[in-house]
């Protein structure tokens, strides 16, 4: 979700609405049709017994422990490349039928490789839509992740900020949509009734961002394959 002053068409998006975020703002939205459920397909259907023993015996989850051991490898060191339209590509190609793609493996590769491959995949993904935004009038200058990955997977934060070329930072610890449905209900009551009179007013109040921040390690030059709805 991004918010401008100004009215561009963005290929690829799934609509905008003048004040349809914050007043007095331009609300775009794009999205990812496969990013959580990317690594949960994977930790439930391919990750081998002797895993889950060793994340059970350590008394961590599956997620930590491939985090951790992916955490270990540099970038490009597996020789993997997966493409994320495991569930299709909604921004910008917006077609349900495509299907993902994981090139590379061998008999060596080890689920570690696999799941930073699955990161990245979903890391690119979200950059060509960051792209897309920047080619066509909208600027991105930051990324503010909510939901339980900012929560579970450091990982995956700093991969995302050094892929986007951009800080990346968490909301606050509440859950985005609990929070924001507490926001709106906040001003529907109104100050006289101990709410708020603006959505911006309950922000203030209300939202937060975590002190933690993840900086790009790396600046990347600009993807050299771009997508559009019509390819």
């Amino acid at each position: 979700m991004v918010m401008g002053t100004e009215e561009h068409i963005v290929p690829g998006m799934c609509g905008y609405v003048e004040d349809g975020i914050i007043p007095g703002f331009f609300g775009y939205e794009a999205g990812q049709s496969c990013v959580g459920d990317h690594f949960a397909w994977f930790t439930e259907n391919c990750v081998p017994a002797a895993y889950e023993r060793d994340a059970q015996a350590r008394g961590i989850s599956v997620h930590q422990l491939l985090e951790e051991k992916a955490g270990q490898l540099k970038p490009g060191e597996s020789g993997l490349l997966a493409l994320d339209w495991w569930n299709g590509n909604r921004s910008v190609l917006v077609d349900v039928d495509l299907t993902g793609l994981l090139i590379g493996a061998t008999l060596l590769t080890k689920p570690e490789e696999i799941y930073r491959a699955l990161i990245e995949a979903t890391a690119y993904g979200t950059r060509i839509i960051i792209e897309t935004f920047q080619a066509n009038g909208v600027p991105i200058h930051q990324i503010v992740a909510t939901g339980g990955l900012p929560d579970r997977n450091k990982l995956l934060m700093q991969i995302y900020a050094d892929v986007s070329g951009r800080p990346d930072r968490g909301g606050g610890h509440a859950p985005g949509r609990r929070l924001g449905s507490a926001m709106h209900g906040a001003v529907a009551a109104g100050k006289a009734a101990g709410g708020y009179d603006s959505i911006v007013e309950a922000a203030q109040h209300m939202a937060s961002l975590r002190d933690e921040s993840y900086t790009p390690t790396r600046t990347p030059k600009r993807s050299t394959i771009s997508f559009s709805p019509n390819t």
